[in-house]
């Protein structure tokens, strides 16, 4: 009830800047549209909090191609990167295995959240996604180690176990100037606790971030 009103005016949005405007129509209705979709990010991560919060979010394990899923994912945010000028790179060691079974939209959820939030707290240099084993592949699960690497701002140390809770950023005043409900390292953390991992951060103020998480698969 929540959400489908908001998908119907985003839609409509997208119909209405496809036929004939002026210039400042097209402006205001591009507004209209971003607007939409930050307000239904916002709506789809208290709602996927509230369901953790209630015990109610379990995973949907499928089989999956990773190397496909993380093109596919680094692809929906290789725009944003371009616009600003940071380069978005991707390395999977060759020893991971290509076809597993796993919540692949649950884990796409968390690299979108780490490589997003990278971005957006990197204005100079890269960002860069990077996978391998945490374990011999001979036992199962299979365990990988994701790591996500920004040239970014960098998170103060008292502030480094705190930013995975919910409603918290590095710094309150970064909820304003970069936006964000504080929800998506929080939920990212439960997330990597239903796959049996684990995630932390590793920071240096002014020298970047490097997010880490364990998931088995």
């Amino acid at each position: 009830e929540i959400r489908t009103p908001m998908n119907a005016i985003i839609g409509m949005t997208e119909l209405v800047i496809d036929t004939p405007l002026t210039q400042t129509q097209r402006e205001y209705l591009t507004m209209v549209q971003e607007s939409g979709e930050s307000l239904l990010g916002v709506i789809n991560d208290v709602l996927d909090f509230s369901k953790i919060e209630a015990g109610r979010l379990e995973l949907d394990p499928r089989p999956f191609a990773l190397r496909d899923l993380l093109g596919d994912t680094l692809k929906s945010l290789a725009v944003r990167a371009h616009r600003d000028e940071i380069e978005l790179a991707c390395h999977v060691d060759p020893s991971v295995p290509d076809l597993l079974t796993g919540d692949s939209g649950r884990l796409r959820q968390i690299l979108v959240n780490l490589v997003g939030n990278s971005l957006k707290f990197t204005k100079v240099g890269e960002v860069v996604l990077d996978v391998q084993l945490a374990a011999e592949p001979q036992t199962l699960p299979i365990r990988l180690h994701f790591r996500v690497k920004d040239t970014g701002i960098g998170i103060p140390d008292e502030k480094l176990k705190m930013i995975f809770e919910a409603f918290e950023q590095a710094d309150n005043s970064m909820t304003r100037r970069y936006e964000g409900t504080g929800l998506g390292l929080a939920i990212s953390s439960r997330l990597v606790e239903l796959m049996n991992g684990q995630i932390w951060v590793e920071s240096e103020l002014q020298s970047g971030s490097t997010f880490h998480f364990l998931a088995d698969f």
